[in-house]
């Protein structure tokens, strides 16, 4: 089988004291405790502002060996700049977050792009032939980008597609176009305010199971209300042994 890893997309969440940081436990400490609970992490923080690298230095420091840090890639690039005039962009954001790279804690670098972004080829191909070394993978939210062509262009970079799970996305594909995948759990399918039945996670439990005969995969749960994406995780990490 090969590798999974899974965890929460954040850990600074106010409404997680005491649900699953303990009592006593102040937000300095939440990640060094987070990384008791998971072997990885989803840097949502990094798409609103630039990391610092005094910043993506103590995260460094609060996560033991072979802790890995996916991060979400600045809206500047995504939203505003719709993957054009990239360059200085992107050279500021790896700035930031140099540190995770070289400690070795770098994984996937995740491109969420806004559902009124169409499809647009060329731009997507240009935008691929600018990024740096390392793992890349795109979300997309507007059904057009869903298309064997777009495929095409990330498997020829070996860029995966982000396997979205959210019940107004039901477009979203399970395609693969890498060695690996990375999969977005925002919110399951019954309602409970974000929260994964047993069902539900055990369909993707299954699903993730048969993925790794052949790849290796990345699972984040984005439903960080009221910690349920800690449940979902911890759920999901013993249904696999991982």
């Amino acid at each position: 089988m090969k590798p999974v890893a899974i965890g929460c997309s954040g850990w600074n969440y106010r409404d997680w004291r005491e649900r699953v940081y303990p009592k006593g436990v102040g937000p300095s400490r939440w990640l060094e405790h987070y990384a008791t609970l998971f072997e990885t992490v989803e840097v949502n923080s990094t798409f609103y502002r630039l990391a610092s690298r005094d910043a993506a230095a103590r995260w460094v420091e609060q996560t033991p060996p072979g802790f890995v840090f996916a991060a979400k890639a600045s809206r500047y690039l995504t939203h505003i700049k719709r993957l054009t005039e990239m360059e200085r962009g992107v050279e500021r954001f790896y700035e930031g977050i140099g540190p995770l790279a070289e400690a070795g804690k770098l994984g996937p670098i995740i491109w969420q792009l806004p559902a009124n972004f169409h499809r647009d080829d060329d731009r997507l191909a240009a935008a691929l032939e600018r990024l740096p070394a390392g793992r890349h993978c795109f979300e997309f939210r507007h059904q057009s980008w869903f298309a064997e062509d777009v495929y095409a262009l990330l498997r020829d970079r070996g860029a995966a597609l982000v396997i979205g799970d959210h019940p107004e996305r039901p477009f979203q594909s399970h395609e693969h176009t890498a060695g690996w995948t990375f999969v977005r759990l925002h919110h399951g399918r019954r309602g409970r305010r974000g929260n994964y039945s047993e069902r539900e996670l055990d369909e993707w439990a299954r699903r993730i199971q048969r993925w790794r005969r052949s790849i290796e995969v990345y699972a984040y749960f984005n439903n960080d209300w009221e910690g349920f994406a800690v449940r979902n995780g911890t759920w999901l990490r013993e249904r696999l042994g991982a």
